[in-house]
């Protein structure tokens, strides 16, 4: 055999037990992202449609069809912007903790209860830890893509007019996995679904869109229902949003709250996965 066909033939044999294990344990969290990412890319339209297609429907109606008459009334009581301007980054947060919320609760579950997805790869020299990561991989690119193309559709209605706006994309982001990652530690120790999804819902997530400042300013509301918004990550996503997009005012110590909030909701979220996808599979 001529070395060129050597060279082939070794080339196109495949890794040994040991080669493969070892990549597993470098790599393992990407192969496992690549699993869910094919999985998505088998209802991509679905996700097109929901993800991005019914916020831009909604971002229309309220900032084109609402806006008219609320900037009638003059533009001072949003921060001297135009009402689209204003409530444009709260949207494109609000996408992002929805579609997290959806990502890390049934197929978490069905992870290991229904489709069992988790237990296939664990069986490999993947972890626990790893099964996760990767998991989260997948959701962050999902949220980063989605993001991406819906302010694609807010700069295309002038709603984004700083510089700066695209740093929302890394904001939304952020929001919808300092939401989500705790969701996911919680979904996680789910073993029979008793409707608390639904309970998550109705009566976390809405109340987070509906008192975050989405479509009015935080300060207007009563101090009765004001803290919602301050708990809340779509608040924080959305004041920091507010700042890169249109230069929004305020004290530079809040906006250092807003990103340290972020983080430190996504970090807890992250500890609380990896103890709990180690209870639930082992190691």
């Amino acid at each position: 055999m001529s070395e060129t066909a050597a060279l082939t033939a070794k080339a196109g044999r495949a890794h040994g037990p040991e080669t493969s294990a070892a990549r597993a344990r470098r790599w393992g969290a990407f192969y496992f992202a690549e699993q869910v990412l094919r999985v998505m890319k088998g209802y991509a339209f679905s996700i097109l449609m929901y993800s991005v297609g019914q916020p831009v429907a909604y971002l229309f109606a309220m900032g084109v069809g609402l806006a008219t008459l609320v900037d009638a009334e003059g533009a001072a009581a949003f921060g001297g912007v135009s009402y689209l301007a204003f409530i444009a980054p709260a949207l494109l947060v609000s996408a992002a903790v929805m579609t997290a919320a959806n990502e890390f609760t049934f197929p978490v579950m069905g992870g290991f209860k229904w489709r069992r997805t988790y237990y296939g790869p664990h069986a490999s020299p993947l972890t626990p830890e790893q099964i996760a990561a990767g998991h989260i991989i997948a959701v962050t690119v999902r949220l980063l893509v989605q993001s991406a193309i819906y302010f694609v559709a807010v700069a295309l209605f002038g709603a984004s007019p700083g510089g700066w706006g695209w740093v929302g994309i890394l904001v939304a982001t952020a929001a919808g996995l300092s939401f989500g990652l705790p969701l996911m530690a919680y979904s996680a120790s789910i073993t029979e679904d008793k409707g608390q999804f639904a309970l998550v819902m109705r009566f976390i997530v809405m109340p987070f869109f509906l008192f975050s400042g989405t479509f009015f300013p935080l300060d207007s509301l009563p101090l009765a229902v004001r803290w919602i918004g301050w708990i809340s990550p779509i608040w924080h996503g959305t004041e920091l949003g507010r700042v890169f997009s249109y230069g929004y005012q305020e004290p530079l110590l809040l906006t250092v709250v807003h990103i340290v909030v972020l983080l430190a909701l996504a970090v807890v979220g992250w500890k609380l996965t990896k103890r709990q996808f180690v209870k639930r599979m082992g190691q």
